[in-house]
């Protein structure tokens, strides 16, 4: 074991510091870490698949808890209609693009299925940090694009559930998915809401005995204890890790959890992503290289459509929706994570796991660069544009742009309503549910209270 972590390490250090030399993502160094030390290139696997696979399998784990970790419900909020608007149009185009893709390649209903689930899902690290090295972190579209970028995180989750009971019966029935998903959204809300009230109390209670070792360690647990209730539920432990992630981003000790989890979570990630590219015969791509092309394109011109559409429907200016779209036109490490779920259920036909790991690191390595094109492209579209469609793209500018200063205003005169106040409000005759609000409300309020203390 030890011999095998050695040598998955050093060749995904030296690998990725290549690929960092040369300006491009390290997910992809690490996907061709795993093709260099897979059984395919030299006739033999260098490292034990099994024990990769193990330690793949917690990586998937630390990299959803820490994506529960940067949810927040207020930023979410208070982008809700973008978000919402946004993340639907894009899901549910792309699935139906997807499906489309599959249905014309003569896959049957079930690999149409999971192939419109990969293709749906941009990916949230790649995005955030194309975005960061492209200098945009402080751009308008940013917010949006994370709101966006965090619905699909939760959308992903739900599809998995959804997907592995539908693998497993092999068969889609209208009436049990209904119910499937009913299920889930109750279990989820009293996941929440049981958590929200019982750990920020536990964690105020405690927190003068929490340095950092304890801290993480307790945190890894609740982690751990939410997957192996997932489980027992009936759902995936994917699910219980990002509920987990989704209750500690909203106690006080949120941002010291994610920055402990850090680390941890790039080692395991890294051997998540090795992992993938152990599954990857490079003779297997020049046998599929149409279907890669025709993927890439589905994504590349299906998220581009559907993202532009959909944050402008969502009320965004036509500049921050085509940022926004431009810089989704990749897919990610849910769709690593459905490819796998397919794989270990035995349902995905073999050639869609190449074709899809291909797709990814195409569209990765492709992302910098068309982000770099969003503004010219927007400006050649307002130049050519028919009067009508400039005349709503100006009107739109205007209104975001005076929503944008009155908010600025308010904030500094103080007179913002406080999300307190309408959830008091909403609730004031009664009294059972006041009390659970404004212990929600509490325990947020004395998070922020310490953030800005900080």
């Amino acid at each position: 074991m030890v011999h095998d972590l050695y040598i998955l390490m050093i060749t995904a250090g030296v690998v990725s510091l290549l690929f960092k030399l040369l300006k491009q993502p390290v997910v992809l160094g690490y996907i061709v870490a795993g093709v260099l030390v897979g059984p395919y290139l030299f006739g033999e696997s260098l490292v034990s698949a099994e024990n990769v696979e193990s330690w793949g399998n917690v990586g998937v784990l630390f990299v959803l808890f820490c994506i529960g970790l940067e949810f927040r419900i207020k930023n979410l909020i208070s982008s809700g209609k973008v978000a919402a608007i946004g993340a639907l149009t894009i899901i549910g185009g792309m699935m139906l693009f997807g499906f489309g893709v599959g249905k014309s390649a003569e896959l049957d209903t079930m690999n149409s299925l999971f192939l419109a689930g990969m293709l749906c899902m941009s990916s949230t690290t790649i995005v955030m940090k194309a975005i960061d090295e492209a200098g945009m972190s402080k751009e308008r579209f940013v917010k949006g694009a994370t709101s966006i970028l965090i619905i699909e995180d939760i959308v992903a989750v739900v599809l998995m559930v959804l997907l592995s009971s539908i693998a497993i019966r092999h068969q889609f029935e209208g009436k049990e998915l209904l119910g499937k998903v009913g299920n889930l959204a109750i279990t989820l809300v009293a996941w929440f809401v049981c958590g929200i009230l019982i750990i920020p109390t536990f964690l105020r209670w405690v927190k003068r005995y929490l340095n950092d070792e304890t801290l993480i360690i307790l945190s890894l647990g609740l982690c751990l204890g939410m997957v192996l209730t997932a489980e027992e539920a009936g759902f995936s432990s994917a699910l219980g890790a990002f509920v987990m992630g989704m209750i500690l981003a909203e106690t006080v000790e949120s941002h010291r959890i994610e920055k402990l989890m850090t680390p941890l979570k790039n080692v395991f990630a890294a051997i998540f992503f090795v992992s993938v590219g152990m599954m990857i015969n490079p003779s297997s791509l020049l046998e599929y290289w149409p279907s890669i092309i025709l993927v890439c394109l589905v994504i590349i011109f299906g998220m581009i459509l559907f993202g532009t559409l959909g944050c402008w429907w969502g009320g965004e200016t036509m500049r921050d929706s085509m940022l926004t779209s431009f810089s989704f036109v990749q897919i990610g490490e849910f769709s690593f994570i459905i490819a796998g779920l397919g794989n270990s259920l035995g349902v995905l036909d073999p050639a869609i796991y190449p074709i899809i790991v291909a797709s990814s690191v195409v569209t990765t390595f492709l992302t910098p660069y068309i982000m770099k094109a969003s503004i010219p492209c927007y400006n050649f579209l307002y130049k050519h544009a028919p009067a009508r469609l400039k005349a709503k793209i100006d009107e739109r500018e205007q209104k975001v742009a005076q929503a944008e200063q009155l908010a600025m205003s308010q904030s500094a005169a103080g007179n913002e309503s406080a999300l307190a106040d309408k959830a008091r409000h909403a609730v004031r005759h009664t009294y059972i549910t006041k009390r659970l609000v404004n212990l929600f409300i509490k325990n947020m309020s004395e998070k922020d209270s310490v953030q800005e203390e900080q």
